[in-house]
C-alpha cells in the first residue's frame, strides 16, 4: 500500500508499507490493506496534538497583570492620603461634610489614571497598524507588548528559515569518470519530468540555465517515473545530433550502484561511499546518476551497462535574507533556536550555514533527559543551552516552549502547519508565517503575509517602539498621581487649602487629551528585550511626583508667606472679607495654571533617556501640548466661574507662573533625579540609533 503520512507529520512523503501503525489523517494513494483501529478521539496522534492547543491557557494576559499592578499602586497611594485627610480634616480642622468631600474628590479625580486603558489601547492599536505595514497582522493586540519582551525565538526550519524548495548544491556535486559537472546536471535533467510535479525532478530541471529547454536536443522514447519500489527514474532517448540511443537513470544511491556494471572499480566505490557519508553528515540528500548507451534502434533493448557518472547533493537552502535576519535578531538580544521535524544532520547543516550553531539534539532527549556525565545537569539547562532540536513532534515543540517559559523567558514561536498549532498557542507570541494553514493562523497571535524571518525582526523593533511609548505613559501617569495626591493633601494639611474639584477635572481632561498623542510619539527602540521593571517605574514616579509637588508648594508658600510678587511686580490677590487667604479664588487659579503647565511638561522628561531637549518629540505631541497650554492660559485669564470658586487672574500673574515654571520649575533640575534613579536601579538602557 502506498500512503502519504499524516498532515501533522513534518515533511510527509509517500511511503510503501506492508505492516505499519498509522496516525489518523494518513491518506492512502495506492493499494489496499486491512486495518484495526486501536485509538480514537483524544488518544490518536491528531487528538493529542489538538488537546495541547489552548492547554494551560492563562486568560489573564501579561499586559493585564502589569496594568493591575500599576493601578494598585495608584489606588493604594490615593487610599492612604484619602484616609489621612479623613483623619485630619474632620477631627482636627472641623471641616464640614461638603468641604471635606471636595478635598477627597480632588485626590480621586486627579489621582486615578482614568485614561490609562484608553491611552494604552490606542497606542497598541496604532502600533498594530504600523506593524501591518511590515506585513505582520496582529490577531491579539496585547501580543505587541509581549513581543517587545521576547528573549527566545523558536523557529521552524522548513519554509521559515529555508525556502521549502529543494535545490541542487552545485558547490558539492561529485563527478566520476569523464563527465563534467554540467554534463551530470544535464543528463539528470533528461531523467526528470516536471509534469509529474515531483519535487526532486523539479529542482533538477530548475538547476539548468533554461528549464524550458531541459529536453532540448533529444527525443524521449521511454520514461519510467519514480516509485517506492524501484526508487529511481529512467529515461531512454534518441540524441538528435547523432541519432544514437542513450539511457540515463537517477535515484537512491544504493539502487543505482547495484545497476552499474561498466567502469565500476573499487576506487570509485570507495569514493562514492566516502561522498555519501559526507553528504549524510552534512544533512544533504544524495542522488546518484548513471548513464549507458543502447546499440541499434530498439529503445527497449539492453544497453552496454550503466556507468556511475555523478552524485547530486539535494537540500532545502536557507532564504537569502535569513542569515542577516538572525544576526539582526541576536543583535537585538533575541536568541534564535531551530525546532524542526527534519533529521538531526539536516538541522545541523542548516544551523551551520545560518550561523545558528550546530549544538542541536534529537527529540528523544526531551524524554530521556541529558546523558549521564554530560555537561548539563538537567533537561531545562540542556534546552536553554541548545541551538535547536530535530525530529520533533507537536508535543515536543509544546514541551520546549513550556520549559523555556518556566525558566522565566518570554518565548515566541513560528510555524506554518497544523503540527505547530499547540506550540503557537502555548508561546507568549505565536507567529504564523506566510502560507500557514488555517490551524496555525487560528492558534497564532501574529500572522505574517511575507515569507521569511525578516518581517519578524521588523515586528520586534516596532513592538519595542510601542513598548517605550507605553512605559513612558506609565511613568507619567504614576507621577501625576503622586503629584496631585501629595501636593493637594499637603496644602490642605498646612493651610486648609480647599482646591476646587472641577478645576482638577479640567487639568485631567487637558492632560489626557495631550497624552493621547503619545501613541504616535517619536521614540527610540531598545537594543535589548524590554521588560516591566515596576520598582523602577514607581521610583521614577515618586521622584518626579515629589519634585513637582515641591515646586507647587513652594510657589504657594511664597505667595502666602511673603509679599515678593506683590512688591516686585505690583500684583495682588482678591482678598475677600472673611475668606482665608489660602482659599483666595485668584490663588486657586494661580495654582491651577502652575499645576496644569508643569504636569503636562513632565511628559517631555518621562519620554527621554537623557536631557529632554536631546530627543525630538513628535509634531503631534508638541502641537497638542501647545494647544493645551493655550487653553489653560485662556482659562486663567478669563475663567470667572463662581460655581467653582475661582477667579480670572491678570496677565502679570500668568507671566509670573510661566516664568516660575520655566526657571525654578524648569525641567532641567529633574535630570539629576532621573539619573540618580537610573543609577540606583542599575538601569543602562541600550537604545537603537535607527528610527523607523
Amino acid at each position: 500500500m502506498l500512503l502519504v503520512s499524516s498532515s501533522l507529520l513534518v515533511l510527509g512523503s509517500p511511503v510503501l508499507v506492508s505492516s505499519f501503525c498509522l496516525p489518523s489523517g494518513s491518506t492512502c494513494k495506492q493499494g489496499e490493506a486491512e486495518g484495526v483501529v486501536i485509538s480514537t478521539g483524544a488518544n490518536t496522534f491528531f487528538g493529542r496534538a489538538a488537546s495541547l492547543v489552548g492547554q494551560d491557557d492563562d486568560t489573564t494576559g501579561h499586559l493585564q497583570k502589569i496594568l493591575a499592578q500599576i493601578g494598585s499602586f495608584c489606588l493604594v497611594t490615593i487610599g492612604i492620603f484619602v484616609l489621612l485627610e479623613i483623619l485630619v480634616l474632620y477631627p482636627a480642622y472641623h471641616y464640614s461634610y461638603r468641604d471635606g468631600l471636595d478635598n477627597i474628590l480632588v485626590l480621586l479625580i486627579g489621582g486615578i489614571p482614568i485614561a490609562m486603558p484608553t491611552v494604552l489601547s490606542v497606542t497598541l492599536a496604532v502600533g498594530a497598524q504600523q506593524l501591518a505595514k511590515y506585513k505582520a497582522i496582529v490577531t491579539r493586540i496585547t501580543a505587541i507588548e509581549e513581543l517587545a519582551a521576547v528573549t527566545i525565538l523558536c523557529s521552524d526550519k522548513t519554509g521559515t528559515l529555508t525556502t521549502n524548495k529543494l535545490t541542487i548544491d552545485r558547490t558539492t556535486i561529485r563527478t566520476y569518470g569523464p563527465f563534467s559537472l554540467e554534463d551530470v546536471i544535464k543528463l539528470a535533467a533528461y531523467a526528470s519530468r516536471t509534469e509529474n510535479q515531483d519535487a526532486i525532478d523539479t529542482c533538477i530541471v530548475n538547476s539548468i540555465p533554461d528549464p524550458s529547454k531541459a529536453h532540448a536536443g533529444i527525443k524521449v522514447l521511454d520514461f519510467k517515473p519514480f516509485n517506492p519500489v524501484d526508487k529511481r527514474t529512467e529515461v531512454t532517448y534518441r540524441e538528435e545530433s547523432t541519432g544514437k540511443l542513450k539511457r540515463v537513470t537517477k535515484g537512491m544511491t544504493g539502487i543505482i550502484v547495484e545497476l552499474c556494471s561498466r567502469n565500476k572499480t573499487e576506487e570509485i566505490e570507495n569514493r562514492l561511499e566516502a561522498d555519501v557519508e559526507e553528504f549524510a553528515m552534512r544533512g544533504l540528500r544524495a542522488l546518484a546518476v548513471a548513464f549507458e548507451e543502447v546499440e541499434g534502434d530498439d529503445h527497449e533493448a539492453e544497453g552496454n551497462g550503466f556507468e556511475l557518472i555523478g552524485l547530486l547533493p539535494i537540500f532545502d537552502p536557507p532564504r537569502e535574507d535569513t542569515k542577516q535576519t538572525i544576526d539582526d535578531a541576536m543583535a537585538l538580544g533575541v536568541k534564535v533556536k531551530m525546532v524542526t521535524g527534519d533529521q538531526l544532520a539536516i538541522a545541523k547543516e542548516t544551523g551551520r550555514r545560518l550561523g545558528l550553531g550546530d549544538h542541536m539534539y534529537p527529540a528523544k532527549v526531551l524524554k530521556d533527559g541529558p546523558a549521564p556525565g554530560s555537561k548539563h545537569a538537567s533537561l531545562d539547562e540542556m534546552i536553554l543551552d541548545a541551538d535547536g532540536f530535530a525530529g520533533v513532534f507537536p508535543e515536543h515543540k509544546y514541551e520546549i516552549v513550556k520549559r523555556l517559559q518556566g525558566l522565566g523567558h518570554l518565548c515566541a514561536m513560528t510555524g506554518d502547519g497544523a503540527n505547530d498549532a499547540p506550540a503557537l498557542s502555548r508561546a507568549n507570541v505565536g507567529i504564523a508565517v506566510e502560507g500557514s494553514t488555517d490551524a496555525a493562523r487560528g492558534a497564532a497571535d501574529i500572522v505574517l503575509t511575507e515569507p521569511g524571518l525578516s518581517t519578524i525582526v521588523h515586528a520586534i523593533r516596532g513592538s519595542r517602539i510601542i513598548f517605550q511609548r507605553m512605559r513612558n505613559y506609565s511613568i507619567y501617569a504614576c507621577a501625576v498621581t503622586i503629584r496631585i495626591v501629595v501636593c493637594f493633601a499637603v496644602l490642605a494639611f498646612a493651610y486648609q487649602f480647599n482646591f476646587p474639584p472641577f478645576m482638577v477635572l479640567v487639568i485631567a481632561l487637558l492632560n489626557d487629551g495631550t497624552i493621547m498623542t503619545l501613541s504616535v510619539d517619536r521614540v527610540l527602540p531598545s537594543m535589548t528585550p524590554d521588560s516591566w521593571d515596576l520598582a523602577e517605574i514607581f521610583a521614577f514616579a515618586v521622584a518626579y511626583g515629589l519634585y513637582l509637588t515641591l515646586s507647587t508648594v513652594i510657589l504657594v508658600i511664597v505667595i502666602l508667606e511673603t509679599t515678593f510678587f506683590q512688591d516686585t511686580f505690583g500684583v495682588d490677590l482678591e482678598h475677600r472679607p472673611g475668606v482665608p487667604l489660602a482659599n483666595d479664588r485668584m490663588l486657586h487659579m494661580i495654582t491651577y495654571l502652575q499645576v496644569a503647565i508643569i504636569s503636562q511638561a513632565l511628559i517631555f522628561v518621562t519620554r527621554s533617556h537623557g536631557f529632554f531637549f536631546m530627543e525630538r518629540p513628535s509634531v503631534a505631541l508638541v502641537v497638542a501640548f501647545c494647544i493645551a497650554q493655550l487653553i489653560s492660559s485662556i482659562i486663567a485669564a478669563y475663567g470667572n466661574m463662581g460655581f467653582t470658586n475661582i477667579r480670572a487672574i491678570s496677565g502679570a500673574w500668568i507671566g509670573i507662573v510661566w516664568v516660575w515654571v520655566c526657571h525654578y520649575s524648569c525641567l532641567l533640575p529633574v535630570h539629576p533625579i532621573d539619573h540618580l534613579v537610573r543609577i540606583s536601579f542599575g538601569s543602562s538602557l541600550s537604545i537603537s540609533s535607527n528610527l523607523p
